[in-house]
């Protein structure tokens, strides 16, 4: 058995004794003599977030289209990402799970649909960045199969054939999944990309193997016209039909639900990741996270593409969760801080379907971020302090026990050479 590692001295939540990759005590812990301490004061320590919706590839095209709906962001952006190759792939997760690490991120959902020229090792490329930061990543092995001669919205040169879908899914699945480090979630993209017999058959493939689904759903009113015009019913009707609504489910955005749609995801355990400032970039509009919250349904944060949130981190969804919900209910008590730290963490954990992290206490694994809040040492409830005051980055990160960051930089890579590299690359997609 190793030596415990102890954080000592935090403001919040006290020390904190590890070992073995798991949370051992937390509180006031007394000392053993084989003990490594971490001094902690001055500092807040909270569970790892987890970033329930990303896009890592899309760093590669940040800073297009500021000004287009949904529809018109991706009509003027698929034809750039279908030029996009494998090393394109890498190097674009590489600095976005680098900065998703930085802000205290410890678990990442990567939501990856786009598989240029058929070449299915871009999911192979991606847990490679995953193991170099050393971060979890739930590798959604997303899909499009519907292109716009056929009723979607995708031109045809981005979409694959549902054969070959389901077999690199099985084919990923059966390379990586481990369900610790990486974990292999079935994600046909979108109701507007996709054919019913995909998302039909991603359903049952990935409950033969008891893994998770994911897509988006109703993130925009434009959704809701498309599913009501080729379907005849409205998106969640759609995705019930398809048994796709249930507590091995969780669904991106989930803006436009109407009240009954809000109680069904609540009643049948359905997570919501919610993307806010994605939604604002994009004009999508504000999801019901209270209500959503109320209803039972996990709700957790995202950061979603890089291409329509150019930050990147996953901290500043802290604040501006908090901000969406008391703007949309026109209520400054309806969500506070730890309901922000609560949804960008365990809420996050509850969406995955993961028991095993998301909070601080003892037999939960070791991830967690130790911020520095030294400037906040006026403020009586730095907790508070934390969510509203300034963006920060993480002093340190631990998954599993195991530094990833260390005084504010990642220790297994070199993140400002892989953002470099990656600007480089990006700069070729100008042409």
């Amino acid at each position: 058995m190793s030596s415990r590692m102890v954080l000592r001295g935090a403001r919040y939540p006290g020390d904190i004794a590890f070992r073995d990759g798991y949370i051992e005590a937390v509180g006031e812990i007394s000392a053993q003599p084989d003990d490594v301490v971490v001094n902690c004061e001055q500092t807040v320590v909270t569970a790892g977030f987890v970033n329930t919706h990303h896009h890592l590839y899309q760093w590669m095209t940040r800073g297009r289209a500021t000004g287009c709906d949904l529809f018109g962001w991706l009509q003027t952006l698929y034809p750039v990402w279908g030029r996009l190759d494998v090393d394109d792939v890498y190097a674009a997760a590489l600095v976005g799970l680098g900065e998703l690490a930085l802000t205290g991120c410890t678990t990442a959902a990567d939501h990856h649909y786009l598989v240029p020229r058929g070449d299915d090792s871009v999911f192979d490329a991606i847990v490679q960045a995953a193991k170099v930061v050393g971060i979890r990543l739930h590798l959604s092995r997303g899909s499009m199969d519907l292109s716009n001669k056929d009723g979607g919205l995708p031109p045809d040169h981005v979409v694959e054939d549902l054969d070959a879908i389901l077999a690199s899914t099985q084919r990923v699945i059966d390379t990586h999944h481990d369900g610790v480090m990486v974990t292999v979630v079935v994600a046909p993209c979108s109701p507007f990309s996709v054919s019913e017999q995909l998302m039909v058959e991603s359903a049952a493939l990935a409950r033969r193997h008891g893994l998770h689904l994911h897509t988006h759903l109703v993130e925009t009113i434009e959704e809701e016209h498309h599913c009501l015009e080729r379907f005849g019913r409205r998106p969640v009707d759609v995705l019930d039909e398809w048994n796709w609504i249930g507590p091995d489910v969780w669904v991106a955005h989930g803006i436009h639900l109407n009240d009954a749609e809000v109680a069904r995801l609540g009643q049948q355990g359905t997570g919501v990741a919610h993307c806010p400032s994605s939604n604002g970039r994009l004009g999508a509009g504000m999801c019901r996270v209270v209500d959503l919250r109320l209803a039972g349904a996990p709700v957790g944060l995202g950061v979603d593409g890089v291409a329509s949130n150019e930050v990147g981190g996953l901290f500043p969804e802290l604040r501006q969760s908090l901000i969406t919900a008391r703007l949309r209910a026109n209520d400054p008590a309806c969500f506070m801080p730890g309901d922000a730290i609560y949804v960008a963490s365990r809420g996050g954990a509850q969406c995955l379907g993961r028991a095993d992290i998301g909070a601080i206490a003892p037999g939960q694994r070791a991830d967690f971020s130790i911020w520095d809040v030294g400037d906040l040492d006026d403020m009586q409830d730095v907790v508070a302090g934390l969510v509203l005051g300034p963006d920060r980055r993480a002093r340190d990160v631990y998954v599993g026990g195991n530094a990833i960051v260390r005084d504010g930089l990642l220790t297994a890579s070199d993140h400002v050479a892989a953002r470099r590299a990656l600007a480089l690359r990006a700069k070729r997609l100008w042409e």
